[in-house]
Parts: C-alpha cells; structure tokens; sequence
C-alpha cells in the first residue's frame, strides 16, 4: 500500500452522524483536491441541512449521558485519542498534505500540536471545579456549579484542520459537551479521520458528529436555529465571523469565535536582528503563511532595517517549494486556485503603490496552486496590503524611526489577535507589549500556540479562549445555588 491510500484509508469518506456512517440525504457529494498537482484526490458525502439537524438530534440525545459520565472516564477517551493520534501520526500529517498542500514538516507539526490538545483537556476534564462560599451578609451559602452548556456546534477553517478541530473537540468533551463538527469543505478528511480516532477511542456514539457541507451557510445557519444548539465555536474569517454571530443572535446561542489577524512584527533598533530574522522566519512561514497567526506586517527601526530585509529575503529565497509530499519540501502551494489570485493581487496592488519586490512577486511556472515567497520594501505605512490579511508567503517591510511611531502604525488595525516584538531590552520589551493591541504577543519568539496558553485575540479578531484552562470554561456554564444550613 502506498503511503497515499494508507492515509486517505485513515479517513472515511461518508458522515459521522450517531455513531453511524452515512450519505448525504440527498446523495450528493464533493470534491477534495490535492493542491499539488490540482487532481481530485476523493469524494466525500457533502452534507445536506437535513443532514446537520440529524446530527444536532443525535448529539443531544446523547449528550445528557455524557455530561453525567465521571470526568475521570471522559478523560481517559480523550487520552486514548491523544495515543491513537500520536500512533497514525504519519500518516495523518500525509493526509494533511494531500488535502491542504502545507509542506510535511508542517503538517508533522501540526499534528504533535493537534494531538496535544486532546492530552492537555485529558488532564482538564478532571478540574471543572465550582466553589462554595459565604454570603457578605452572612444569611446563606454561596455554591457554584460548572455544568456543561450542552449541544455545540463546531466550525473549523482549512488552514489547521487537525489542530482548529482539536482544540474545540478537546475542551467541548473534557466539559461533558456533545458536539457537531462542520470542517471546512477544502479540508474535510484531516476532520472525519479524527472522528473515526474518537470512536476507536470509545467515545459514545453521537457525541461527536462530523458533518462536512459545501452549503456551509445554510447548514450552519439551520443547526444554530435549533433550540437544541447552546454553543458555536468558530474559526475563520472576521467577515463569516460576523455573519455567524447574527445568526446566534436569533436563539442568543453561547458563542466562541477565532476570527481575523493582521499580526505586526515589530523589529526595534536593539533587536538581534539575526534572531528576528529567525523568528520572522516561524512568523511569517508557518505554514506556509497560511495562519491567522502569521507575521503579516513588518515594521523594522531605520538603523536595522536593511540588514534584516536582506536576511529575511536570503532565508524566504532559501526555501525548497514543491509539492508537500517531498520530504525536501519547505513551502509547499496555497490551498486553491482563489488564495492564489487574492495573494497576486494584493501583491500588485502593493508594487502599483510604490513598494519594491526585493525577493519574489511572481506566480512560479508550474502545475499547483503555488505563490512565490514574497519580501517588499519600500512599503509606505498606509499602502492598502497592510490592511489585508495576505494568507501567503509574503512579507511587507515598514520602516520606522521612533518606537511610538512603531506602536501606533501597529495598533492602527480593526483586528488584535497577536503581535510579535524583537528588542534586547526586556523592560522596553515588556512596556511595549502591554501597549499592543493584541490578544497574544511573542516577544522574542516567533510562535505564540501552546495547547496550555489561552489563544484570542481582542478588537475584531474574536470573541473569548481557547486552550489553557480558559478552554475548558468556554464549554461551561455557571449554576448558582443559595442554601444555608
């Protein structure tokens, strides 16, 4: 067996409904392409909005007995899952590869950090602690409860499609939720492979449901119009993300959301440019720069400011592209045709306003969905590209002469999911953390995600935790009770 069919073998291809694999209720099916090569890889049952009401149905009948099952035994599926992922890993990263094109060192990544959630809210699902206190006027008892909110609905981009699934999945079961999974429709397998983990694993049938749709809109929208939903959980776009909370706002549904980012990476005059450059390089090309998270625009003190172009141009130039399957391969194509046209258009727009490419800005003449990686300079602070999240490999370079000035251009955003900063100064470092409008920060450091850490944004980038015991909290609701005795 090929490692290919070994891996698409790891994901069924019908939905996951109550235990049940099904077709779609009206029999239809879609696509799943290798952004490589541009072939269709296999079909998937493209769920119907019949279909998603069925597995709201199913994930609340089966919800009660899950929220009254000892955390202990939750816990220990959830470990089980964490085992089963690490044992598939490989292959799960190939399946990763095949379906969003990301170069396989990033999908092994991902799937580490992926896995790691499901140990992480193994280890939570046992502290969904309450509290008991005294009233101020001393009349009675104070006794708080966590129980879990119930029925959630999950939807997920195609970005990070083990990780995005992972880290709602997690905390939804560690708090005794049941669950219906919406993955994105570029990237359904990577979601109904975890699905068929969890079962493997012993999870009750219909406590989570994977439901892949091409009519995303319609399906999401019937599900958060059902009494029975009491939670949303997205990830994607600030756009949809408004959009959704709208729809929640009919039945005042719980909601979660991980929207858009537009992250500044700020290289002050004391900085060790070498390590910026390093860490620009985790920023920016994680993925691909296919991440909410990515560094997406520079902005570089005056005195360093040629140094650290010229290393971030040597090392994005560096790169091995090709198709993510080659384990040689560093950046591999973004995930369709329309990510492509967006990243050259933005691109174009930006030289039209008087940026210089100094590595990059050309579509490689080859079969895929591929872009080259991309560093401008000469960028002004208001040319139009750094106000749009690129999504690829491209690095637009600011330059600045006082910190201040760094700071406002940074915060001069609607978004504020995270920034990055490089200073060899910790107390400059820290003070101008706390001045950035931002959920995270990585100062120092090119990479923010821990499975441990709270992940948000603030401002338009979101609504709310996810990782950390915060997590866990999103997926739990407070009960009060008054007694005395």
């Amino acid at each position: 067996m090929t490692q290919q069919a070994a891996a698409l073998k790891l994901a069924p291809t019908q939905l996951l409904i109550g235990g049940e694999r099904r077709s779609a209720s009206d029999g239809a099916v879609m696509d799943v392409y290798d952004p490589a090569t541009t072939e269709v890889l296999t079909r998937v049952a493209d769920g119907t909005v019949e279909d998603g009401l069925s597995a709201v149905a199913a994930a609340a009948a089966a919800g009660p007995g899950w929220a009254c099952t000892p955390p202990r035994q939750r816990a220990e599926v959830l470990r089980r899952t964490f085992e089963l992922m690490t044992e598939h890993a490989e292959d799960l990263a190939y399946l990763m590869v095949l379906e969003n094109g990301k170069a396989l060192r990033d999908a092994r990544g991902e799937v580490a950090y992926a896995a790691e959630f499901f140990r992480w809210y193994a280890e939570e699902a046992v502290r969904g602690e309450g509290s008991v206190g005294t009233a101020p006027a001393g009349a009675n008892r104070i006794l708080v409860l966590r129980q879990p909110v119930g029925v959630c609905v999950l939807v997920t981009p195609w970005n990070f499609p083990a990780a995005m699934a992972t880290r709602k999945i997690g905390p939804a079961l560690a708090a005794g939720c049941s669950v219906v999974l919406k993955p994105a429709s570029d990237t359904p397998l990577t979601a109904l492979a975890i699905g068929a983990l969890l079962e493997e694993a012993g999870l009750p049938a219909g406590v989570v449901n994977v439901v892949p749709s091409r009519k995303s809109g319609a399906v999401v929208s019937a599900m958060l119009h059902d009494p029975r939903v009491r939670k949303l959980s997205f990830t994607g776009s600030t756009e949809v993300g408004r959009a959704l909370l709208r729809e929640a706002a009919d039945q005042v549904v719980n909601t979660s959301m991980e929207l858009g980012g537009n992250a500044p990476f700020l290289v002050l005059e004391d900085a060790d440019v070498a390590a910026a450059v390093e860490g620009a390089m985790i920023a920016k090309m994680r993925n691909g720069g296919e991440a909410c998270t990515a560094a997406n625009r520079f902005y570089v003190h005056r005195r360093v400011a040629e140094e650290f172009s010229r290393g971030l141009a040597e090392a994005m130039g560096r790169l091995v592209m090709g198709p993510g399957t080659d384990p040689a391969t560093e950046l591999g194509p973004l995930v369709n045709p329309a990510a492509v046209d967006k990243v050259d258009e933005l691109v174009s727009g930006a030289l039209d306003e008087g940026a210089r490419a100094l590595l990059g800005a050309t579509r490689p003449d080859r079969k895929g969905w591929y872009y080259a990686p991309t560093v401008l300079t000469d960028v002004a602070a208001d040319n139009p590209i750094l106000g749009e999240e690129v999504f690829g490999p491209v690095a637009p370079i600011v330059v600045f002469d006082d910190v201040d000035e760094a700071v406002a251009m940074a915060n001069d955003t609607e978004f504020g999911l995270v920034s990055y900063l490089y200073t060899g100064d910790l107390a400059k470092g820290l003070r101008v953390a706390e001045a950035l409008e931002a959920g995270m920060v990585g100062l120092n450091r090119g990479m923010v995600s821990d499975p441990a850490a709270p992940f948000g944004g603030v401002k338009q980038s979101g609504i709310g935790r996810e990782g950390g015991h915060e997590g866990m909290l999103e997926y739990l609701e407070s009960k009060y009770i008054a007694l005395q005795w």
